[in-house]
C-alpha cells in the first residue's frame, strides 16, 4: 500500500486523500474499512507534507541579484 503512495505526485496524493476523507465523513464505511482508510489517509498526508517541504526548500534556494530579481537557484543542502 505505501509503495504506491511513494510514486504519486502531490496532486494525485491530495486527490486520493480527499477521497479518503469523503468516505470517512460519510459514516457508511464498516469499522475495519474505516481503519484501513484512516491508515492510508495518514500515509497520504505524510507524503503530501514531504512533497510540500521539498518544494519549499527548492523555493528557498532561489537566488536574487542586486535588483531583487531571481537569477537561478543554488543547490539545496543534501540534494
Amino acid at each position: 500500500m505505501a509503495d504506491d503512495i511513494k510514486t504519486l505526485s502531490f496532486e494525485d496524493a491530495l486527490a486520493q486523500l480527499e477521497q479518503v476523507v469523503t468516505q470517512l465523513d460519510s459514516g457508511d464505511v464498516p469499522l475495519e474499512k474505516s481503519i484501513e482508510l484512516y491508515a492510508r489517509g495518514a500515509k497520504l498526508k505524510d507524503h503530501c507534507d514531504a512533497k510540500l517541504k521539498a518544494a519549499e526548500e527548492k523555493v528557498a534556494q532561489i537566488t536574487l541579484d542586486a535588483k531583487g530579481q531571481p537569477t537561478g537557484a543554488k543547490p539545496a543542502e543534501g540534494m
